[in-house]
């Protein structure tokens, strides 16, 4: 912990800092720390180093990073997991949640769902729809992280696939018939108890997975 947050900048540290519980503030901590970490081995660069930069949603990237193709990244974490994408040239959104049975999901979903969502949700068979909301809340918000827009998104503007057992899909776009185009969601196996979703700015991509140690 304490080699991690060495890596931080002062501005992460005081973020870190603003957590009210102890947990949140390490999560924090490692998730950033590991962070710096991998991006400082992919540009070989010293982590402690590198600088960040805010969209005005809020979503990073690297500070001073120029060139047709810079590296972008996303990061996730949930529980006990931290989950990191990278990509080089393009736009990447990557989600990760803990899976809850206790979570009200048809309330939730009926809050930012599209309808289409909704009733695909009330179709399936109550032993799954668990697991069925959590495929398609993790797939929505790798999709919105990809965007760089946050929360600010209407989740109910777009609609993707959530069966259990069918691959994972942007199948609708308000207004926007070029984003299924221009977007590729795929599905992770994270770790069992998990759901996790990635998104990328194009459709030729082979994916690598890796874990941290």
């Amino acid at each position: 912990m304490a080699e991690l947050y060495a890596l931080l900048s002062s501005e992460e540290r005081n973020r870190a800092a603003r957590f009210r519980f102890r947990r949140d503030q390490e999560q924090f901590i490692v998730a950033r720390g590991v962070l710096r970490q991998l991006l400082g081995t992919y540009l070989d660069r010293p982590p402690a180093d590198l600088t960040f930069a805010y969209s005005a949603y809020g979503k990073p990237a690297l500070g001073g990073e120029a060139g047709p193709h810079p590296l972008r990244f996303n990061l996730a974490h949930s529980h006990a997991l931290a989950l990191y994408a990278f990509a080089l040239g393009f736009e990447v959104g990557v989600d990760l949640e803990y899976i809850r049975a206790d979570f009200g999901g048809e309330r939730i979903a009926e809050r930012f769902f599209s309808a289409r969502e909704v009733t695909t949700l009330l179709t399936i068979d109550a032993s799954s729809q668990t697991e069925a909301f959590f495929n398609c809340w993790t797939r929505k918000e790798a999709y919105i992280k990809a965007l760089g827009e946050g929360l600010s998104h209407p989740l109910d503007s777009f609609t993707v696939s959530m069966r259990p057992g069918e691959p994972a899909a942007l199948l609708s776009v308000e207004g926007g018939e070029g984003e299924l185009t221009r977007w590729l969601l795929r599905e992770l196996d994270a770790a069992p108890g998990y759901a996790a979703a990635l998104v990328v700015e194009r459709r030729d991509w082979e994916l690598t997975c890796f874990e941290w140690a």
